[in-house]
């Protein structure tokens, strides 16, 4: 946009009546109200929710006028639920789930990723290969989710290998042991930043490759989520959490061992080794790959490219816009009136 040159004395001026007015507003704006605000976790504290319990201890969401309670779910299936039915304010869950939901007619709406890039990892120990052309005549270990072994089939599609070459077993959540005792070669779904890392701490030699770096279009491994009605109704609320845990993510970026702190004080079972070792790999995860882009942005391309490839290998019925699944509206920096609110 062009400016007009104005004399540098009319600049001095309206400089320090906008200093005055932001003063004036300082001082006038008082702390928020405290409002309760239910966020359901998608698995027992790990470190993927190092920001969030950095958060919490130092009292960011407090200072935003939130008191947050974090529920661990009972079954993975119940984040997505219980928002859905109005028993949580927020959930925690993963980009192919709430697309699962939405062809489903689930009234979700994701509202910031809080991991950028896929976790979900092809992964073996002891030093065998994980490369795609590798796998041919090898047994892998799949955890039975539908979406991954679609991911298993299009990475050996696009490395020449015939999906029928390779013995697929469902080994449920049992993925590491199936790896040490020998029972499959390989396998797809752990998280390279918790399985991974605990695999190299443990010396077991692990190879791995995240599934977006063998075929499989990128996503956001975890995600915010909100029903659409406290979208359309609460945005406050949720502008509220998010930028209290972008600042809580911050803190742990720049001081890691506080973030390991807030993670042990919530979850004791945790190894204090691990979990440092964990929080530094995962950390870079939280943010934004894309330069310039605000905390927990979600890039609708990535999106749709992701969609798209849903559709085409028949985990989703139908086709549906990234817009209608997501929003950025209320990310640190981000103007009201973005939010997509068709069905």
């Amino acid at each position: 946009m062009n400016r007009r040159t104005l004399p540098a004395l009319a600049i001095a001026v309206l400089a320090s009546l906008a200093l005055a007015a932001c003063s004036e507003k300082q001082e006038s704006t008082s702390a928020p109200a405290q409002r309760d605000l239910t966020l359901i976790l998608d698995y027992l504290p790990n470190p993927d929710h190092v920001g969030i319990y950095t958060a919490q201890a130092r009292g960011d969401f407090a200072k935003a006028g939130l008191n947050v309670k974090i529920v661990t779910p009972s079954d993975p299936a119940a984040p997505l639920k219980l928002v859905a039915a109005g028993r949580a304010d927020l959930a925690i869950s993963y980009e192919p789930e709430i697309l699962l939901a939405r062809g489903h007619g689930a009234d979700v709406l994701s509202v910031a990723a809080l991991a950028t890039r896929p976790l979900t990892s092809l992964m073996s120990v002891h030093g065998k290969p994980v490369s795609p052309q590798s796998l041919k005549g090898k047994t892998v270990g799949t955890a039975g989710i539908p979406y991954q072994d679609a991911y298993l089939e299009t990475i050996l599609q696009n490395a020449g290998v015939d999906p029928d070459s390779v013995k697929k077993v469902n080994v449920g959540f049992n993925l590491i042991p199936a790896m040490l005792s020998g029972k499959v070669d390989a396998t797809l779904g752990a998280f390279w930043n918790v399985e991974g890392v605990q695999l190299q701490r443990e010396q077991r030699r692990p190879r791995i490759l995240p599934v977006d770096r063998v075929g499989v279009p990128t996503y956001d491994e975890l995600i915010l989520v909100a029903r659409r009605a406290t979208v359309r109704e609460d945005g406050a609320l949720i502008r509220r959490f998010i930028q209290a845990l972008q600042r809580g993510t911050v803190a742990a970026r720049r001081d890691p061992s506080a973030g390991v702190d807030a993670l042990l004080a919530a979850s004791p079972d945790l190894k204090r080794g691990f979990t440092a070792a964990s929080v530094r790999a995962t950390l870079p995860a939280l943010f934004p790959a894309q330069s310039g882009r605000p905390f927990g942005w979600q890039d609708p391309a990535s999106w749709q490219r992701y969609i798209d490839w849903m559709v085409e290998n028949g985990q989703l019925d139908r086709p549906m816009a990234a817009g209608a699944v997501l929003t950025n509206e209320f990310l640190p920096g981000e103007g009201v009136g973005e939010a997509d609110q068709t069905p």
